[in-house]
């Protein structure tokens, strides 16, 4: 009896499909884009004048030595209390007359900061600093700024999302413009009240 043989499967159109397949998936998959580190260096200015001198009660100094020990104002202190000793120091509002703070709702201390505007928040790491705590102390300082904004948005546009949704949808890539331009205008004068001043200096050698 003769041998049938097997019937050959036509595999031609195989690279056409895959080639359909990728190029559909292509178009209709949507990327986000990552906003990674929100900071911004300041552009480099020819002849520009040294910034006026800070007052020191506007400093709120954080440091973090070689054995991840933080230090606030010279005092030892957990990473879990740093938010709200951040959140003290910019909401103080202890200015007097045109420094004065009309939204703060701290504690008008006149030994602390005059108002967000002057308040800065001045970080130095040790060189041998773990990356880990490097990391939650720059979060915890962040979150402090975007508590107080939160708490602002609350008062001025209490039927808008939160500062942080706000924050997320500006940045997302699939966010159309109109709601884009919506946000813009809100989201400057939020950040307006509180500016993000942290100032991070050079890691201290041993």
């Amino acid at each position: 009896m003769a041998k049938r043989s097997a019937p050959e499967v036509n595999a031609g159109s195989m690279a056409d499909i895959a080639f359909l397949l990728l190029i559909f998936f292509l178009v209709t998959t949507t990327i986000e884009t990552n906003s990674g580190i929100s900071t911004k260096l300041p552009p480099k200015l020819e002849n520009q004048e040294p910034p006026p001198p800070i007052k020191e009660k506007n400093i709120f100094t954080v440091l973090v030595n070689m054995n991840d020990q933080l230090l606030v104002e010279d005092q030892l202190m957990d990473v879990k209390d740093l938010r709200k000793a951040a959140m003290d120091f910019l909401d103080n509002g202890g200015g007097q007359g045109d420094e004065a703070c009309t939204y703060c709702r701290g504690n008008k201390n006149p030994s602390s900061s005059d108002n967000p505007e002057k308040a800065v928040i001045s970080l130095r790491n040790d060189r041998e600093t773990s990356y880990k705590v490097y990391i939650a102390v720059q979060n915890e300082l962040v979150a402090a700024y975007n508590e107080l904004r939160e708490r602002e948005r609350q008062r001025l546009y209490p039927n808008e999302v939160s500062y942080a949704q706000m924050e997320a949808e500006f940045n997302a890539a699939r966010t159309d413009q109109a709601r884009k331009d919506e946000l813009k205008p809100k989201m400057e004068k939020l950040q307006e009240l509180f500016p993000r001043k942290l100032s991070e200096a050079e890691p201290k050698k041993n």
